[in-house]
């Protein structure tokens, strides 16, 4: 069971040559808090402001090192005041409810060039708790064992981006980890593709590291290059594997499978209705967000979430500058900084509302589907 903490968006900012996002918790007194982009959490003392930010593990971990052990979550550069985080739960994608072997977890800590490993306090559902933490890199291992090396359960996700300047309707499909600095590098690079999410369920079994997962339609549709897809972990640097799904005539619904190769186990369907897929580019030439900012405003700025994450995407766009960014973040409610950064979308003309508009189908696809 997802464990449910109260949580705290941080404060997001890059570098001048945007190569690393840094998140910036601000936690109000003693307890425990999930940030609520990256699942991190820590259990402080009192009031206390965190910084951290995702390393990559290809860059860390040996080449010796990842003979031995398998990432099973995201690498975290973490920064505080040292004495105040009792401690840390860092996010893993192991399944627990498989009855794995816990005592192979182990919580990986680079200091100086060099690893040293740590036995998490205790392991539970989607983290590892490590009490009285030092802080640097860190980050949860898996032990390989010659006879169990595809053998470790998975939390996993399917991601599905229709890209929207193609002719057709064609479809990115990926098959990853549930890591959420591989799903964010992902969405990153497809929002620069000019691709929209369409949110589908994840896989409703466990997968498995080396296995190869097969991608099928009801329907007649071109998969490329072709329709199997291995599950392994890349890191969030490297390009994540998908397959490209061609449908020439969409039709009102069409079913979408994977199997396992192995057994020939269905381990997730979803079904693709006309609905979810945006009329293509040759049929639709006119910009949809500037009437849907006009028509959805007042909701919007009650429910539009997310900010600093919007803001993040719309620095990268160059849609906005720093200083307009600060203009956002310095009003005193959530609704007033929603109000100001749509009036600023509306001062900049229809671009801009078009890539806030394709930004929030992105980060948040269920507000824009119940407006619309």
């Amino acid at each position: 069971v997802l464990q449910n903490l109260p949580e705290v968006t941080p404060e997001i900012t890059q570098d001048t040559f945007k190569y690393h996002t840094t998140y910036r918790a601000h936690l109000p007194g003693a307890g425990v808090f999930q940030c609520s982009i990256t699942g991190l959490s820590f259990e402080v003392r009192s009031a206390v402001t965190i910084t951290y930010r995702y390393g990559t593990w290809t860059k860390h971990l040996s080449k010796a090192d990842q003979e031995l052990w398998a990432p099973a979550g995201p690498l975290f550069r973490i920064e505080a005041q040292p004495g105040i985080v009792q401690a840390v739960h860092l996010p893993h994608f192991i399944c627990l409810a498989e009855d794995v072997n816990t005592s192979l977890c182990s919580i990986a800590h680079f200091k100086s060039g060099k690893m040293t490993l740590e036995r998490p306090t205790r392991l539970v559902a989607f983290s590892a708790v490590l009490e009285n933490p030092s802080f640097s890199l860190l980050g949860v291992l898996w032990r390989r064992l010659r006879s169990t090396l595809n053998s470790f359960p998975m939390h996993s996700l399917v991601l599905i981006f229709q890209q929207l300047s193609a002719a057709s309707t064609t479809l990115h499909l990926y098959l990853i980890p549930d890591d959420n600095s591989v799903k964010q590098a992902i969405e990153r690079q497809e929002m620069n593709w000019n691709s929209k999410l369409i949110p589908k369920p994840p896989p409703f079994n466990p997968l498995f590291f080396g296995r190869v997962y097969r991608v099928t339609s009801t329907n007649f549709v071109v998969i490329t290059p072709e329709p199997h897809l291995p599950f392994c972990y890349k890191s969030p640097k490297e390009q994540q594997l998908f397959v490209e799904i061609y449908i020439r005539n969409m039709a009102e619904e069409i079913g979408l499978l994977m199997t396992d190769t192995r057994n020939n186990t269905v381990v997730w369907r979803a079904s693709l209705r006309s609905g979810d897929i945006n009329l293509p580019a040759c049929v639709s030439k006119t910009l949809s967000g500037a009437a849907f900012m006009k028509q959805h405003k007042t909701e919007l700025c009650s429910r539009m979430r997310q900010l600093s994450t919007i803001l993040l995407h719309l620095r990268d766009a160059n849609v906005i500058n720093s200083d307009e960014e600060e203009e956002v973040q310095g009003q005193n409610t959530s609704q007033r900084k929603n109000q100001v950064l749509l009036e600023l979308a509306e001062k900049k003309g229809l671009e801009a509302q078009e890539q806030l508009y394709q930004i929030l189908r992105m980060k948040d696809p269920y507000l824009i589907t119940d407006l619309e």
